[in-house]
């Protein structure tokens, strides 16, 4: 049998939204630089807290971190 699905080159396909994969691209590389705060900021005031204070301690230090983290990183 034969089949009718297209075998050309991929480029000569449908147009490719740019606007699209810019905004992609954006969300994640927002995504990837603040996921990693979080993540970094998690793991600062899990130490801190075990270390130094107990969990209000550690709680305090995780705002401080994100909140300065953010504007820095924006």
């Amino acid at each position: 049998m034969a089949e009718h699905t297209p075998t050309g080159p991929v480029e000569l396909g449908a147009q490719m939204d740019y606007a699209e994969h810019d905004r992609t691209y954006k969300g994640f590389l927002g995504l990837a630089k603040y996921g990693s705060l979080v993540c970094a900021a998690i793991l600062i005031a899990m130490a801190f807290g075990f270390f130094v204070g107990g969990f209000f301690s550690g709680l305090i230090v995780f705002i401080l971190i994100t909140a300065i983290g953010t504007l820095i990183l924006r």
